[in-house]
């Protein structure tokens, strides 16, 4: 599972305040993408949910520089990513990447 949060491009037409309405310093904006990853205990013990998270950094770094400027990627690896192959992580990777950066259409409640 893959969520994308991509920086809103501003309108100059928007009417902006040049102070943020809070300032917790928790999320400073920033022009580097990151990229998180979570990985439960669901998935093994430590040895395995290490793996599986050294195996997810090395196929996302390869990856960053695809994404837009300023976007954050949070990776949760599901049970299967323990016993999945390199090229089936990367597979599964792409496609989830691909999904979060397709448009959604809107749900009606």
């Amino acid at each position: 599972m893959v969520h994308l949060n991509v920086p809103a491009t501003t309108d100059p037409s928007t009417p902006t305040s040049p102070e943020p309405a809070r300032n917790t310093g928790a999320e400073q904006p920033s022009a580097s993408t990151r990229a998180g990853f979570v990985v439960s205990k669901a998935v093994g013990n430590a040895v395995v949910r290490n793996r599986v998270r050294r195996r997810l950094r090395a196929l996302v770094r390869e990856r960053l520089t695809a994404l837009p400027a300023g976007s954050t990627l949070v990776v949760r690896a599901l049970p299967a990513a323990a016993e999945a192959s390199y090229p089936r992580l990367a597979a599964d990777l792409d496609a989830a990447i691909a999904a979060a950066r397709s448009p959604r259409e809107r749900r009606s409640r």
